[in-house]
C-alpha cells in the first residue's frame, strides 16, 4: 500500500554551542588536569597496540601469546577500555610487541 504524500515537511532551527577543544578529549570532558593527562596517554598508547593487532591481522588469542595477557584482557583492548588498563601494562605489551617507544617532554599550554 503506497504511503500517503507529506504536505510539508517541518523545519526547525536549533541553535548549537560549540566549544574550541583544547586538544585532550577527557579535559574537555571535565577529568583533572592530572587525570586528563594520564587518560590521554593511556588512550593512545591502547590505540597504538589496537592498529598493531589490526595491521598483523592476530585473532584475540594471538593476540594473548604475543603481548603475555589473556584473551579478555585483549577484548578489553579492542574495546579501548581505558580505564581497566595502567600506562605500565601498556607499555610492557608494546614492548613485547616489539615497539620501542621515544618519549619527547614539552611544556602544557595553558587553557584559561
Amino acid at each position: 500500500m503506497p504511503r500517503p504524500a507529506t504536505t510539508a515537511k517541518r523545519t526547525r532551527t536549533r541553535s548549537h554551542r560549540t566549544t574550541k577543544a583544547n586538544g585532550n578529549v577527557f579535559a574537555d570532558l571535565g577529568f583533572s588536569p592530572l587525570e586528563s593527562a594520564s587518560l590521554q596517554l593511556r588512550a593512545r598508547l591502547m590505540a597504538e597496540l589496537i592498529r598493531i593487532v589490526r595491521a598483523r591481522k592476530l585473532t584475540q588469542a594471538a593476540a594473548a601469546r604475543l603481548l603475555g595477557v589473556s584473551q579478555p584482557r585483549i577484548s578489553d583492548l579492542m574495546r579501548a577500555k581505558v580505564d581497566k588498563f595502567s600506562s605500565d601494562a601498556l607499555v610492557e605489551m608494546l614492548a613485547l610487541a616489539g615497539i620501542e617507544l621515544e618519549v619527547t617532554p614539552h611544556v602544557a599550554r595553558r587553557v584559561a
